[in-house]
């Protein structure tokens, strides 16, 4: 692989992902949200899959790029609208990081992998698209579950870790238990999967 294109490649989503108004503090830093959650997602895929492939990397990179641009209160705000929202937004990311990687001269099949991806095909079957929900799901275990929970009620948040469960594979599993969680939410974990 070009690390240069690569690179260039970060910089780029990066770049795009630093427009998003929203901003998010960590560790006495400000950042744009998506600008951090990409960075979480690029250090929970190394440490998940050292080995991890070219497009693996880049589409864990892009998972949120310019989310702030398709937000959820423009669907109803119901079950089907939150499929719908999430349908049309893996296909929004799939676009613009092909855009990017295009822009750069980035192969074909690098391009259609990453979408891939990025659309979520196979999942389960396919050990990259795997991969890349597993590390989805231990980033918002790591980094947002915690808000996430002091804003639902016990039943809707075992709901949830329920579905996340079921999405990720067990070496997913096995890492999400290893995770430093506050003790409530370790306690949240074991309930939803008694």
């Amino acid at each position: 692989m070009n690390t240069s294109k690569f690179n260039q490649a970060i910089t780029l989503i990066d770049q795009a992902n630093s427009e998003d108004p929203n901003t998010e503090t960590w560790q006495g830093l400000e950042y744009p949200k998506e600008v951090l959650y990409s960075m979480r997602m690029t250090e929970m895929l190394a440490e998940f899959s050292p080995t991890a492939s070219t497009p693996l990397q880049l589409a864990a990179r892009s998972q949120h790029i310019c989310r702030w641009q398709h937000p959820r209160k423009d669907y109803e705000m119901n079950r089907s609208g939150y499929l719908l929202w999430r349908k049309e937004l893996n296909k929004f990311h799939a676009q613009k990081t092909g855009e990017i990687l295009e822009s750069l001269d980035f192969d074909v099949e690098t391009i259609e992998k990453v979408q891939f991806l990025l659309l979520k095909k196979q999942l389960k079957r396919d050990t990259q698209t795997q991969a890349l929900e597993d590390v989805i799901c231990l980033v918002f275990l790591q980094y947002y579950f915690t808000d996430f929970a002091a804003e639902h009620t016990e039943e809707k948040i075992i709901s949830v870790l329920q579905k996340t469960w079921a999405k990720m594979s067990e070496q997913g599993h096995q890492k999400a238990l290893t995770l430093s969680l506050p003790e409530h939410d370790q306690a949240l974990i074991a309930k939803a999967l008694s």
